[in-house]
């Protein structure tokens, strides 16, 4: 099986910045597209950010130029850079994967267990 794990949320004030980790183990053959999306209460989970294998990168629109996606292929780990967080920031963000795992070479969709950003005016 294949187990994303999360850390770095936590309580921040507006302006500040916090850092995401999203690692990936298990039985992987190959990570295609890693992501991270936030549910607030009472809203739906939407995408913060996605990044390809090759390092194409999309985000919406009201994280761009405050939030960066990144990864390292070699650690299997997705990180997401928060900079001048807002109060509209705070959610449960999750980490998702596309991942050929070795025991069924195909293509599955994993999440992790979700963080805790808040971000306090």
């Amino acid at each position: 099986q294949v187990q994303l794990v999360e850390s770095g949320g936590g309580l921040v004030q507006a302006g500040g910045s916090l850092r995401l980790s999203c690692e990936a183990s298990g039985s992987i053959f190959r990570i295609n597209a890693m992501g991270w999306y936030r549910q607030a209460p009472g809203k739906q989970r939407e995408l913060v950010a996605t990044i390809t294998s090759r390092g194409s990168t999309n985000y919406v629109d009201s994280v761009k130029g405050r939030f960066t996606i990144s990864r390292d292929n070699a650690k299997n780990t997705v990180y997401l850079q928060m900079n001048f967080l807002k109060p509209e920031d705070t959610a449960v963000y999750y980490c998702n994967a596309a991942v050929v795992a070795t025991t069924t070479l195909t293509n599955g969709d994993y999440w992790g267990q979700g963080t805790q950003v808040t971000v306090s005016s």
